[in-house]
C-alpha cells in the first residue's frame, strides 16, 4: 500500500510540474501558425501565462488581411486530460452582422480526453443561448439555440426541432 502512495505521489508531483512548466505561449504561437495556413491571422494587445492557462487581451481577428472581429479575453486553460479555451466579448465586425450575431458575450469550447471525438461548445449573446457540439469522428456539428432572440440572420441556415432552432453542418 506505501508503494502505490508513493507512485501516486510522483505521479501528481510529475504531472503538476509538466502543466506549470509547459511552455504555454510556444503552444499559441504554434496555433497562430496553422491558422496563418487558413489565411487568418491574431494579433494581441498583451499575452499573460498563469500556473495553468494563457490570457490574450484585445485580440484582433484578421482572415485574408480583412479585420473580421475583436475578442476582449481569450484563455486557453488545460490539464493535459481537460482542455478549455473561453473568449469574452467577441464582437464582429459590422460588415458581417447581416450573416451572424455581431455580438457574443462569452464563448467555450472544451475537450476532455474521456470523450475524445467530441468538443462540446456553448456561447451566449445577443443571439441568447447556445449549446452543442463537434463530432470529429463523424466531422458533423450541431448547434442548439435554446434561448433564441435575435437570430433573423441566421435563421436561413437554421432548422426547427422539438427543442427549438438547431445548426447542423459537416466539414
Amino acid at each position: 500500500m506505501q508503494m502505490v502512495k508513493k507512485s501516486f505521489i510522483v505521479f501528481m508531483v510529475a504531472w503538476i510540474a509538466i502543466i506549470v512548466l509547459m511552455p504555454k505561449q510556444e503552444f499559441y504561437y504554434k496555433l497562430e501558425e496553422v491558422l496563418a495556413k487558413h489565411e487568418i491571422m491574431l494579433n494581441e494587445e498583451e499575452i499573460s501565462e498563469g500556473l495553468f492557462s494563457l490570457n490574450l487581451k484585445q485580440v484582433t481577428v484578421y482572415f485574408k488581411g480583412i479585420n473580421v472581429a475583436t475578442i476582449e479575453e481569450v484563455k486557453l486553460a488545460t490539464l493535459l486530460f481537460y482542455s478549455c479555451i473561453e473568449l469574452r466579448a467577441l464582437k464582429v465586425d459590422d460588415s458581417l452582422k447581416t450573416m451572424v450575431p455581431q455580438n457574443t458575450e462569452k464563448a467555450v469550447a472544451t475537450y476532455s480526453i474521456l470523450s475524445p471525438l467530441e468538443v462540446l461548445v456553448d456561447a451566449s449573446g445577443s443571439f441568447g443561448a447556445m449549446s452543442g457540439s463537434i463530432d470529429l469522428s463523424e466531422r458533423n456539428v450541431r448547434l442548439d439555440f435554446n434561448e433564441s432572440k435575435n437570430i433573423q440572420m441566421l435563421k436561413p441556415q437554421l432548422r426547427k426541432d422539438e427543442k427549438g432552432w438547431v445548426y447542423e453542418t459537416s466539414f
